[in-house]
């Protein structure tokens, strides 16, 4: 029997197209029809917090050592300081080759929307961002949708339900219950995909049009060809060597993921789904529940090619291209300022503004000639970030024997099949140090 959900995405796909073809013909009502992308996002985004709640707390209580916790957290980190610098290096190499900016010029139009972008990216600072992080409640961090919020009160929850012990057991399992009511509601809402694929597309095409497209090409098709050679080139290489997984494969498996996300312009529409066919591959539990969450806040290595480019783009756009240390310091600036920003659309481009706000503020304005094929942009940072954090999910396991090999194996031959109904196995997988992985030194 053919899988109902294949005919869901084949129908994102028709969405897609259509929306295009309505943003082309008839652009007023494309961008009127705005709203059903944005509904559809804040669907998904309803159903991130408890996600990500119930994954870490009956990953982190389930292992009876907190250093485990504390041993993948640091190893997670570190790959994505590394990553984060090789996507900033390769984002730099091919910025200067290029010299995309080069004979544009600013209209009044430009200006006043990259003094309303550097208005946001303004907004706050690494002491804030910091700070943010506490939620005002203990309850507050789920009505408010803060990832990195949910992530601390989580982690509290699932440490303190380590040192409860056995007495821990009766809250684990409800929320174990609680977490497969969750991805049931998240399988009821991917069915409104199609329309807010349709809505989303038809909006952008109706307010863009193709001039931004002609006139800002290079610097399109550089970002996108310099995101294929760090997936390709980078990250395609260390999973093999590490893990022995070919990354085709990988990306394949998460097929679904990337056409939702190039639909929404948003990773984190597939959040959810990527935590739980992360543990469906074989990835331990406490893994996937600590690796995930983190990267999306921190492990940004499309968002810092994004940065990188669009920086050398507005300063050689503007007449004041920037020596390289220039370059350096002001994007290792905006890569900090850009933690916690990640899944959401339009956060690059505020912290574009911001960072040349602070450091240049003679270039805020050339931030302006890019708003406009800013969401084309944003497609390509939204599907590397993914891939990135995929990846790292797959080799933080494979470092801390933690993924089971031939699990995964199994699942990305189709041998093992991701139940689309209720985005679980049909039986939890059992505590990891009751698992036996496949040794992977």
């Amino acid at each position: 029997m053919r899988d109902r959900t294949s005919y869901l995405y084949l129908a994102v796909i028709v969405a897609v197209i259509a929306g295009v073809g309505v943003g082309f013909l008839w652009p007023e009502l494309g961008k009127d029809l705005k709203p059903l992308g944005t509904g559809f996002v804040a669907l998904i985004k309803m159903m991130i917090s408890p996600i990500i709640f119930c994954t870490i707390v009956l990953g982190v209580g389930s292992v009876t050592k907190a250093a485990k916790v504390g041993k993948v957290g640091g190893l997670a980190l570190g790959y994505f300081l590394v990553m984060s610098t090789v996507a900033l290096v390769i984002g730099l190499v091919v910025g200067n080759l290029l010299d995309p900016g080069a004979g544009l010029q600013l209209t009044d139009a430009a200006k006043q929307a990259a003094e309303a972008e550097a208005a946001k990216g303004g907004e706050s600072g690494t002491a804030d961002f910091l700070l943010g992080i506490i939620p005002t409640t203990l309850v507050s961090a789920f009505t408010e949708g803060q990832v990195l919020q949910t992530l601390l009160v989580a982690l509290l929850a699932g440490f303190a339900l380590q040192a409860m012990g056995a007495k821990a057991t009766p809250i684990l399992n409800g929320i174990g219950h609680i977490q497969r009511l969750v991805f049931r509601i998240l399988a009821m809402i991917m069915w409104a995909a199609p329309i807010g694929a349709f809505g989303a597309m038809a909006a952008v095409v109706g307010s863009t049009g193709i001039k931004a497209l002609e006139s800002l090409a290079i610097i399109m098709i550089g970002f996108y060809a310099t995101c294929l050679l760090f997936v390709g080139l980078v990250l395609g290489p260390m999973l093999w060597l590490v893990a022995r997984v070919g990354l085709w494969s990988l990306l394949r498996y998460l097929g679904r993921e990337f056409l939702l996300i190039l639909s929404t312009s948003s990773s984190e529409s597939a959040l959810p789904r990527l935590i739980a066919k992360m543990e469906h591959l074989g990835v331990s539990r406490p893994v996937v529940g600590i690796t995930v969450p983190t990267g999306y806040s921190f492990n940004l290595d499309g968002t810092a090619i994004y940065l990188t480019m669009a920086t050398l783009f507005v300063a050689s756009a503007t007449g004041s291209p920037l020596r390289l240390g220039e370059q350096i310091s002001l994007l290792l600036f905006m890569i900090i300022a850009s933690k916690g920003a990640a899944g959401v659309t339009g956060a690059g481009l505020a912290t574009l503004a911001g960072g040349l706000q602070s450091h240049r503020p003679e270039l805020v304005d050339g931030v302006g000639l890019i708003v406009g094929i800013d969401r084309f942009m944003s497609e390509a940072r939204a599907l590397t970030n993914f891939a990135g954090n995929a990846v790292a999910t797959v080799l933080v396991g494979t470092w801390t024997g933690e993924f089971d090999r031939e699990r995964a194996a199994e699942v990305l031959a189709g041998r093992a099949p991701f139940d689309e109904a209720t985005l679980l196995d049909e039986e939890p997988p059992p505590p990891a140090e009751e698992r036996e992985m496949t040794p992977v030194g």
